[in-house]
């Protein structure tokens, strides 16, 4: 399952990039379902940051489908991010703290200047390999993959859309 997410942030390129990339840790007081963010590793290769950042959500409504197998503690995900800052991109990958090889998310951000604002767009590509769910009966696999995806998509989409928000109250914040 494909999706977007696009939002206009009142920010310059430059800052609303950096505040993605460098202060994650500290937008997490920002993003409303998100208990932390800690960041594992960084590597610099020139205009190419590589992070490696562990996500931790506050929990929330496990549907009851999937409550056998996902236990609030394992709502974390790593993020595998690439950086370019000459292309004004974000390549990641995230790899979810339940279901593993279960679940593949990977896509890109990009940064557009338009008038001293910035429009983040978020463009993401999921998929569930439903009968490598265990315990599910394949001929319930389907199902169950349809579940997981609505959960997961639930969970991803509109933390995205409050990050940016959360961006945004961020810079609002450091401006003063």
């Amino acid at each position: 399952m494909q999706f977007t997410v696009r939002d206009a942030i009142p920010f310059p390129r430059d800052q609303v990039f950096e505040a993605q990339r460098d202060k994650l840790p500290e937008l997490a007081p920002y993003l409303h379902d998100i208990e932390s963010i800690t960041v594992t590793s960084r590597e610099e290769h020139g205009a190419v940051s590589k992070l490696v950042n562990i996500w931790k959500a506050k929990g929330g409504d496990i549907p009851s489908a999937m409550r056998a197998f996902v236990k609030p503690e394992m709502l974390q995900w790593t993020d595998y991010a690439s950086w370019d800052r000459d292309a004004w991109r974000c390549d990641w990958n995230l790899v979810l703290g339940f279901l593993p090889g279960v679940i593949e998310c990977k896509g890109s951000t990009s940064f557009a200047e338009a008038g001293g604002r910035t429009t983040v767009t978020v463009a993401g590509d999921l998929k569930i390999f439903a009968d490598k769910i265990p315990g599910v009966p394949r001929f319930m696999a389907a199902k169950a993959g349809e579940t997981v995806e609505k959960f997961v998509i639930g969970m991803i989409k509109p933390n995205l859309s409050k990050t940016n928000e959360g961006v945004t109250a961020y810079l609002r914040a450091q401006a003063g």
